[in-house]
């Protein structure tokens, strides 16, 4: 009776999808402290979040550095519509998100900050960050502009980034009004 409950338990597990295979890890990432001024601060976190992913082509990445931002238990959302036109989301933790993006690292890419509001309360933050972005050769690169939504909290010592979900503008999903800086009068 004990191993068909096992069985059965194993079973339904795996149809869950709660045993997965493992993962080949791509890109290793070093563990390393953060940097003081990276993670003292609000802007010290936005800052570093931006410049970690700014990468001439062939350039040194700074995934280790990146790591230091977030939780350990880190989820990056990307969202956005598929060619049917549905919506669709795929889900990271910090290492699978290194493995997807380094071929598009590789290539080159920079990534910067235009526009950010901010809703605090206590030692948790709201923030929403609009962005542009360049990728591949500097000769003929590949813009785009999209919004990061990113959840932080303080724990007494420092500043974490708990989540990160971003959008890319497209046709059917500008970027609204008061999500871009404002114009010039």
């Amino acid at each position: 009776m004990r191993n068909r409950f096992l069985l059965a338990s194993l079973l339904t597990f795996t149809a869950l999808g709660c045993f997965r295979s493992p993962r080949l890890i791509q890109t290793p990432v070093e563990t390393i402290a953060p940097r003081p001024e990276d993670v003292g601060t609000i802007d010290g976190l936005m800052r570093a979040f931006y410049e970690v992913v700014n990468i001439a082509p062939h350039g040194p990445r700074q995934w280790s550095r990146d790591r230091t931002l977030y939780s350990p238990w880190i989820r990056f959302i990307a969202t956005g519509t598929s060619p049917s036109g549905k919506p669709e989301i795929e889900v990271w933790d910090h290492q699978q998100l290194v493995d997807e993006t380094e071929p598009m690292m590789k290539k080159g890419f920079r990534e910067w900050e235009i526009h950010r509001t901010l809703r605090r309360y206590g030692n948790i933050v709201h923030i929403e960050s609009t962005y542009e972005t360049e990728s591949g050769s500097p000769k003929s690169p590949t813009r785009s502009r999209g919004v990061n939504s990113l959840e932080l909290y303080f724990d007494g010592t420092r500043w974490w980034i708990a989540s990160v979900m971003w959008m890319s503008e497209d046709p059917d999903h500008p970027i609204p009004t008061d999500s871009l800086p404002p114009k010039p009068q």
